[in-house]
């Protein structure tokens, strides 16, 4: 007999309540049962990062987590990103103009580990994101133009925090 635990789960905004097997990952749940596949299963053991959430603010491995230990937990998973309407937010665009993806299959969870990054360390250097990326595993695109997207991105948001027109740094940027 399987045994089944209620959960209640905060996803992207959404309360959802549900009945899991506890040994369920949250990676599965958030594929299978709440239909969010943009969070990706990659190697399963935490070594790849293509199923990077973002728990309480954090980078988190999904893959590596219980559904049951998020409950409580704010989740954002890579659907969060996306503007109403579904237009691209700042993150997303910078990877497409710096040609930050090629395959895409790693491309999520390189956006949830520099958003979380990013909302943790705004001034992070190109050095330092360097390494935070290191963490992620990508065979297409040598992290050089993700690196160069998550930096022009962070150069953006501070300017726009200043008050700095956006538009000139994008040119600065170029």
């Amino acid at each position: 007999m399987t045994e089944i635990q209620l959960i209640e789960l905060t996803v992207n905004g959404e309360r959802h309540e549900l009945g899991i097997e506890p040994r369920r990952t949250l990676v599965d749940v958030l594929r299978h049962d709440l239909g969010l596949t943009g969070t990706h299963v990659g190697c399963e053991h935490g070594i790849c990062g293509a199923c990077t959430v973002l728990v309480d603010g954090a980078p988190a491995r999904a893959c590596l987590m219980f559904a049951a230990q998020a409950e409580g937990s704010d989740i954002r998973t890579v659907e969060s990103l996306a503007e109403p309407g579904g237009e691209l937010n700042d993150l997303q665009r910078s990877f497409t103009e710096h040609h930050g993806l090629q395959c895409g299959f790693c491309t999520p969870g390189f956006l949830m580990l520099a958003e979380g990054y990013l909302a943790e360390r705004p001034g992070a250097t190109k050095e330092e994101i360097r390494e935070v990326v290191a963490s992620n595993l990508c065979r297409c695109t040598g992290y050089q133009t993700i690196v160069e997207a998550i930096d022009s991105c962070a150069t953006r948001r501070r300017i726009a925090s200043n008050g700095t027109d956006c538009a000139a740094a994008r040119r600065s940027n170029a």
